[in-house]
């Protein structure tokens, strides 16, 4: 089946620069991401759009971007691109896309959706005709909440979720719903069950690699974040995923990298891994 790959572009963020990096010490990390006096890092918030079959389907880390923008109350308030609008780009609306794989159900909300959630006025779901598709543990521990993460979970999304009668739970490498071309890793070091689909395509493989690797500077095996659950077990689970991916000459998308999209992989003398090949953006990228 032939497919496509087009990236998407979410609202930037801006996060905490030692929660991203972990035990890495500053002056390295500031190298990298320059930090603001705040010692906030922007980062991308970027999901993948493939399309195949006459269908679309969106991959998503974590569940922020499945809430509805809120609406301008007045024309002075500026609009920020987010999701929507980098779908209008591809010539889609909401409606388009018939599933949503979802890496896990973390959330990071914006002020006003924060404040809309407190107040009881949650925005709607996104994609009303789509399937929702996440991994069976994970939603377990969506259900279930441990005090290391229940800040990330936002209730009202997972029962909007558990209620909408289009949540597919994953719990192998396939799923029928996205049919031949896809296989699923999972990852348990950032959160449990994190689902992460690896797609084929005519040059290798493509590996979405939500929140594992979340952009080129996770690469090296010692970068973990201060959230992940088990930093001991991630970096095991990356150089599995990462030596899969110089074994088949595949690639990796990143969700949060500011700069990078996409990156193919090489091993090095010193056993480093290092990106090649950079896109910062596709557009439906086919090979």
């Amino acid at each position: 089946m032939n497919r496509c790959l087009s990236t998407l572009t979410g609202r930037s963020r801006k996060l905490d620069g030692g929660v991203m990096f972990g035990n890495t010490p500053r002056q390295l990390w500031a190298d990298w991401l320059k930090p603001d006096q705040d010692n906030l890092v922007n980062l991308a918030s970027r999901g993948l759009l493939v399309q195949q079959g006459g269908r679309n389907i969106l991959v998503l880390a974590g569940a922020s971007a499945l809430l509805a923008p809120p609406r301008r109350t007045c024309s002075c308030q500026k609009h920020t691109s987010g999701l929507l609008d980098s779908l209008a780009q591809q010539g889609l609306t909401e409606a388009d896309i018939h599933a949503v794989v979802l890496t896990h159900l973390h959330v990071q909300l914006t002020p006003e959706q924060t404040e809309a959630v407190n107040d009881g006025n949650t925005p709607r779901l996104l994609f009303p005709a789509a399937h929702y598709i996440t991994g069976e543990s994970h939603w377990s521990r969506a259900l279930h909440n441990h005090p290391h993460d229940r800040a990330l979970f936002v209730r009202q999304i997972v029962r909007r979720l558990e209620n909408s009668g289009r949540l597919v739970l994953v719990n192998g490498p396939r799923c029928n719903e996205l049919g031949d071309g896809w296989q699923f890793h999972f990852s348990d070091g950032y959160t449990p069950g994190q689902l992460l689909p690896e797609i084929s395509m005519p040059g290798g493989p493509v590996v979405f690699a939500g929140d594992l690797i979340p952009g080129t500077h996770w690469l090296s095996l010692d970068v973990t974040t201060a959230n992940d659950r088990n930093p001991e077990g991630l970096v095991g689970e990356k150089e599995r995923l990462l030596d899969h991916l110089v074994a088949s000459g595949g690639r990796l998308v990143f969700s949060s990298d500011p700069e990078i999209a996409m990156i193919k992989i090489m091993r090095d003398r010193q056993s480093r891994y290092l990106p090649f090949d950079p896109h910062a953006a596709l557009s439906r990228f086919e090979f």
